[in-house]
């Protein structure tokens, strides 16, 4: 008797999203077959993995086509560089391209991005003639979420109570991966041409009336050094620091329902 072959999700994702996705897999039981694309921005989330004694299998794409597994849930996991949010449009090119790649190998792909620049908010449309469904990580009313930071706030809405909470006092919003790579992310944000020249981002960033810097607890704590990334940060640009509350429950519901999709066909 042949052996049915189960489903295959594929995540394409930032690297903003490793703690969650590591979360993800350290809560899922029925996931049986990790993989994770070996590409130059894998290295943070298999540190992560192998820190959290999670399985996982590093291949190629080309070695896709024969990798599902018979007794559960494979996940394939493919990140993807910071840099990319410098050009939306860019980034909106690799991302189709990459669903259109992983396609043929999945029977559902969730995106973990958000609106970005506005180019990736139509993706359940614009996709849909591909063989398997493709989502994205949105809210619970159905909207597209912001960012990263919307993310583990729990929507616009969250975020734009926080943010009035401040008085108009601007803050600067800090995940542990935001902490552990703000450099990278405030220059391809566009915030400032040089992250090293810390006498010009001060600049920049008293000019548009920074004076906080908020410490999201995500209640992840893959990334060692946050408390300690969060405090130079603060120290170089006098910020004072605010604790902040986060969790990563709306990744985790997207995640789900793209599983009930599937596994209710």
């Amino acid at each position: 008797m042949e052996v049915p072959v189960l489903p295959l999700i594929t995540f394409i994702a930032c690297r903003m999203f490793e703690d969650e996705i590591v979360h993800i897999v350290e809560k899922d039981d029925s996931i049986r077959s990790l993989l994770v694309i070996d590409n130059a921005d894998s290295g943070g989330l298999v540190t992560k993995l192998t820190d959290a004694c999670c399985d996982y299998k590093l291949v190629a794409e080309t070695s896709l086509p024969d990798c599902q597994s018979d007794e559960g849930l494979t996940l394939v996991v493919e990140m993807l560089e910071l840099a990319l949010h410098a050009k939306p449009e860019h980034l909106k090119d690799v991302v189709y391209s990459k669903v259109r790649e992983m396609a043929a190998h999945s029977d559902g792909i969730l995106l973990f991005y958000g609106l970005c620049g506005n180019v990736l908010g139509k993706v359940d449309t614009e996709l849909a003639d591909l063989s398997c469904p493709v989502r994205i990580l949105k809210e619970d009313n159905g909207d597209v979420i912001d960012d990263c930071i919307g993310a583990v706030l729990g929507g616009r809405a969250a975020y734009l109570e926080k943010l009035k909470s401040f008085r108009g006092v601007g803050t600067f919003f800090m995940t542990p991966m935001w902490a552990a790579h703000w450099r990278e992310m405030v220059v391809s944000a566009g915030m400032t041409p040089d992250a090293d020249n810390i006498k010009l981002s001060k600049f920049v960033f008293d000019y548009a009336g920074y004076k906080n810097v908020a410490k999201m607890d995500t209640g992840l704590y893959y990334e060692k050094q946050f408390e300690a990334k969060v405090e130079e940060f603060a120290g170089l640009f006098d910020f004072d620091i605010i604790d902040m509350k986060a969790n990563p429950d709306l990744l985790v519901r997207c995640y789900g329902k793209l599983k009930d999709e599937i596994f209710s066909e």
